[in-house]
Formats: structure tokens, C-alpha cells, sequence
């Protein structure tokens, strides 16, 4: 399985960090856009450190994008698909005002409930997350594993779960939840 994480503008050691967090099997290939080095809003510039790591479209791909990171990687993960590429998820990770719409599994993340549901009218998923109590903008970046939230699934009666954001992630990973 391959993941690629499209960070926004911050300190780069923050992106090792997340991905340490996480903790993620050894059998998935983890590739990291070197933002802020190169624009994280750039489909272009993604699809292009896509091809220089040799991914194929034809490979599965999941992609975990933060705030600016969120505006590249849902175009280039338009066009992967496009391309026969298969995106297995798109988690998006406080990509507020970014419309997402796309014919592959969409999860939003975010800080906190305001967040949460002004961005969802922009289009999200059918599962999202949101930190109760509110973090900060970063925190779901530098301690995923310490966001408390809710995982939403959004039918009609909103059913809630309580877990963490790296659990969320992990479940989306591990394909336990994919809609």
C-alpha cells in the first residue's frame, strides 16, 4: 500500500512527527511532500514528486493532506484517478473552504465543530472527524494521538464515536471503514 502525506506550510519536522505518530506498519510505503520546499496548492507539483518516486497509477494510493496541502492534493488526486489511478482514501486534515467532491472516498478532519460543519457544505465524506474539545489549527498535526473527538458518520441519524484522530486515521488505513 502506498501513502502519500501533502503537508501545508509549517516547520517540515512537524510532518516527521505526524507520520511517527501514527506509527504505520512497515508494509506501506510512505511518501512525503517536501512542503514547504516545493507549493503544497500545486496539483502539478505533486503529481511530479508522484512520478519521481516511481508510483504507477495503476497503484493504490492513499492520501493524507493538511490545511494549504489539502488544495494540491484533492486536484492531483483528481487527476491520478483520472489517469487510472486508483485513490483508496482522501483524508483531508483542516482543509477548510476547499470544495471536495470526487468519485473516491473522502474524510475530512478538523480542529474543532465549527470547522467541522461549515467545511462539510463544502462536500466531505459520509465519515468525518472533529476535535470535542476544540485544538489548535496545529494539534492535529503535532499530536494526533492526543486529539479526543468524534467520528461522524453522516446519515441521517449522525451517528457519533469517540476516539482519537490517529485512530480515525488508523481505521481509515486499515480499510476497517471505507465509504
Amino acid at each position: 500500500m502506498n501513502l502519500l502525506f501533502c503537508p501545508g506550510y509549517h516547520d517540515p519536522q512537524w510532518s516527521e512527527r505526524f507520520l511517527t505518530a501514527l506509527d504505520l506498519p512497515p508494509a506501506i510505503a510512505v511518501y512525503l511532500y517536501p512542503a514547504p520546499d516545493l507549493p503544497p496548492y500545486s496539483p502539478h507539483h505533486i503529481l511530479e514528486f508522484l512520478h519521481a518516486q516511481n508510483l504507477k497509477a495503476e497503484q493504490e494510493l492513499i492520501i493524507i493532506s493538511f490545511s494549504a496541502g489539502v488544495v494540491g492534493a484533492i486536484a492531483a488526486a483528481k487527476t491520478w484517478q483520472r489517469s487510472h489511478g486508483k485513490i483508496q482514501a482522501f483524508l483531508a486534515l483542516d482543509g477548510w473552504g476547499v470544495p471536495l467532491g470526487a468519485d473516491f472516498a473522502i474524510y475530512r478532519l478538523s480542529h474543532d465543530r465549527f470547522t467541522h460543519e461549515t467545511s462539510l457544505l463544502l462536500g466531505g465524506g459520509k465519515l468525518n472527524f472533529y476535535a470535542d474539545p476544540s485544538v489548535d489549527h496545529l494539534d492535529l498535526l503535532r499530536s494526533p494521538q492526543r486529539v479526543q473527538g468524534w467520528s461522524e458518520h453522516r446519515n441521517p441519524s449522525r451517528h457519533r464515536q469517540a476516539m482519537t484522530a490517529k485512530e480515525f486515521i488508523i481505521e481509515i488505513i486499515n480499510a476497517k471503514t471505507i465509504f
